[in-house]
């Protein structure tokens, strides 16, 4: 495995997507939901766009917490969600298996409920030999406070926290990578703010002499 201090390569990592639902979307307390689902749609593109392979779990879709969020699965829509019973996706073998099986190293998490179905499987991750990576825009606790410590929690376990457009700028790195180019800047001109504002204004306003 390369240094774990050396940035993020596309062939390096695996996205895990972890009870990304409305059900538990509803009782998000640590950030705006709509932002968040930004954000996770954000992550969701990227991960297509620069080839990662991308694993969805979900829990409680019957009784409780619903499908896999309808722009969510419109981001990956070859992903099929692997339904599990317990809050640790580790602890499920599906899910486990179908994360070994892409033989990535270096995982990229994004999931609710930040406190438990993201906190379990990393902890699981890392302590079986993993260099984990936590998007914490595209998380959602409880409250903020219980969000954050659980960010705490995993950081000092020796997790990676990191947000989206980090994500995304790293594996670009460099606007001339022309391969994932038009992919990268539509995702940032889309879910970036005003940063994706400023590339769109630049691209259709600047011309240069």
């Amino acid at each position: 495995m390369k240094d774990i201090d050396m940035l993020l390569e596309p062939e390096d990592c695996a996205l895990v997507l972890l009870d990304q639902q409305a059900g538990l979307a509803f009782g998000i307390g640590s950030i705006d939901r709509q932002a968040l689902l930004n954000n996770v749609v954000a992550l969701a593109r990227t991960a297509k766009v620069f080839g990662l392979p991308v694993i969805a779990s979900t829990s409680a879709t019957k009784v409780y917490s619903g499908p896999l969020m309808p722009a969510v699965h419109a981001a990956i829509p070859d992903v099929v969600a692997l339904e599990r019973r317990n809050m640790n996706a580790w602890e499920d073998d599906a899910a486990r298996l179908a994360i070994e099986a892409t033989t990535r190293r270096r995982l990229i998490v994004s999931g609710l409920l930040t406190e438990a179905c993201v906190t379990f499987p990393v902890l699981s991750a890392l302590s079986a030999g993993y260099e984990v990576y936590v998007v914490g825009d595209a998380c959602g606790g409880i409250t903020p406070a219980s969000h954050e410590l659980a960010l705490r929690r995993m950081e000092a376990a020796g997790a990676k926290m990191t947000s989206w457009i980090q994500i995304l700028l790293e594996l670009q790195r460099d606007w001339t990578r022309h391969a994932t180019y038009d992919g990268a800047r539509a995702i940032v001109e889309a879910h970036g703010g005003g940063y994706g504002i400023g590339l769109s204004y630049a691209r259709d306003m600047i011309h240069p002499v």
